[in-house]
């Protein structure tokens, strides 16, 4: 099986705080995920306010940009035979209802974790 990385990306003009049917509909797309066993890490929310951008030569500046019309929400890990499954996995996420989208990328581990 390999690991694939779903990153949320939301407009940046969505609503910030999810209506508790919102996470009650995220909530059963992951229990479902889980359920076959294809659930890597549940991932986290990541903030849109509170972020800096460190660039080359370490030049640091508040972020994300006020120009960029959506901003990366957060992530899940999931396992899958192919990157076609884990996209119809991803197909299921409520997100789309509220403008939202998925980016699917294989995870490549650059080193052994079992050392």
């Amino acid at each position: 099986m390999k690991e694939f990385a779903l990153i949320f990306r939301m407009s940046k003009h969505a609503d910030a705080q999810p209506t508790p049917e919102q996470i009650q509909e995220r909530t059963n797309w992951l229990a479902s995920i889980a359920a076959q066993n294809k659930l890597v890490d549940k991932g986290n929310s990541l903030s849109a306010a509170n972020a800096r951008i460190v660039n080359n030569g370490a030049a640091i500046t508040d972020g994300p940009y006020t120009e960029i019309k959506e901003f990366i929400s957060g992530y899940v890990i999931i396992k899958t035979e192919t990157l076609d499954e884990a996209v119809e996995l991803a197909k299921a996420n409520p997100i789309y209802k509220i403008g939202g989208s998925i980016e699917v990328r294989e995870v490549v581990k650059l080193y052994n974790h079992d050392r």
